[in-house]
């Protein structure tokens, strides 16, 4: 019997910020916490994860109590290269697409993700990221230019059974 591949995710930053930070008064965002450390137990087994040096330049700042959390919760995932077609795409998104300038990580983070094949970019970003009024402009955007969007979802939709 064929040993099937496991599917590629993409780690964006508010995947780690919310499974480690302290839970929040925000039921909203407590709610979005205990679903992220409920998928990282459950589903991350489940998945080749990645990460880039945006993910870990944004876990780096803030508190260093918390910094230190944040970078030991990604010791052991894969870090996705910065090449060329990362910067042309995301410069692609900032200047044609949907994604504003001040956004402009947010567009590294999907480009980055595209470029490198993965199945799924993870992110609680529904600003910028997991956001419907966007995704089909970034989908349409990426197929103009020979790539192929991950599927964008939060924990609860890639948690499985």
């Amino acid at each position: 019997m064929k040993k099937q591949n496991k599917q590629k995710v993409y780690i964006e930053t508010t995947i780690i910020s919310y499974m480690t930070g302290r839970l929040s008064r925000d039921l909203m965002i407590a709610v979005k916490q205990q679903l992220t450390q409920q998928w990282w137990k459950r589903s991350k087994s489940h998945f080749e994860l990645y990460v880039s040096e945006f993910v870990i330049n944004e876990l780096s700042a803030g508190d260093n109590k918390a910094a230190k959390a944040r970078l030991s919760a990604i010791e052991g995932i894969s870090t996705l290269e910065m090449v060329t077609d990362v910067t042309k795409f995301a410069r692609r998104l900032l200047e044609e697409g949907p994604i504003p300038k001040k956004a402009a990580v947010d567009a590294f983070h999907i480009a980055i993700a595209s470029v490198h094949r993965m199945d799924y970019l993870l992110t609680w970003n529904c600003t910028h990221i997991a956001n419907a009024q966007m995704r089909n402009n970034i989908m349409l955007l990426a197929q103009k230019s020979g790539l192929r969007c991950p599927v964008i979802c939060t924990p609860e939709e890639l948690m499985g059974d």
